[in-house]
């Protein structure tokens, strides 16, 4: 039986946060939850094919595993004790490659107003140009509206990790704010206060057999 223990009121309440923004999208979506040290990672998968994740303080067992995000939120909602049952686990649902936890470069910094008012062009081009299922078309999402360099490297961000950015509540639009970007050759990341939104730079290739 998988447990989840928060250090403290305030893991538990970014735990908290975290999993009631992925719920939202989908309360059966998979969170995968992994112990790197003090810190538990939280992953999860978003409908703009883009991983999220944020880290608190504390301890899971097993050190890898993923749960429901609906039965996690549950439990980090409603249960008092310490000791968090996120539910049964659902290893085989989460279908995501990570990304490395090292060879990351710092490309550039970026006002998170500047996102904000990207999100909010987006959000107005989904409404006004809808996809066949009423929702952001696949052309949209893809749209490339910010590109950033530095350390040798030319960075490429597009409305989906805008969209997820702006969906999970990472980024407060506040005088001052900014977002990091970071990438290595395959991934790109945006990090932000409350969070990071990570995606592949470059699509996957059939393996050819």
């Amino acid at each position: 039986m998988a447990r989840l223990i928060p250090a403290g009121r305030e893991d538990r309440e970014d735990a908290t946060a975290f999993t009631g923004r992925v719920a939202r999208w989908d309360s059966a979506g998979p969170i995968r939850l992994r112990a790197d040290g003090e810190l538990v990672r939280m992953w999860a998968t978003t409908p703009f094919d883009t991983l999220v994740t944020r880290a608190v303080r504390g301890t899971v067992q097993p050190s890898d595993v993923t749960v429901h995000a609906g039965n996690l939120l549950a439990a980090l909602a409603v249960a008092r004790d310490d000791e968090v049952d996120p539910g049964p686990a659902i290893d085989a649902a989460w279908r995501s490659q990570l990304p490395p936890p090292q060879g990351w470069v710092t490309v550039d910094a970026v006002p998170a107003t500047v996102l904000a008012g990207l999100a909010e062009e987006g959000a107005t081009g989904a409404r006004d140009r809808p996809g066949p299922a009423g929702a952001a078309s696949t052309a949209l999402l893809d749209t490339e509206v910010l590109t950033v360099s530095g350390a040798g490297m030319r960075v490429v961000i597009n409305l989906r990790m805008v969209f997820a950015l702006s969906g999970m509540g990472f980024a407060p639009a506040l005088p001052g704010e900014e977002v990091r970007v970071s990438a290595t050759d395959a991934w790109v990341r945006i990090d932000a206060r409350y969070g990071a939104v990570v995606r592949r730079r470059h699509a996957l290739l059939p393996l050819l057999v």
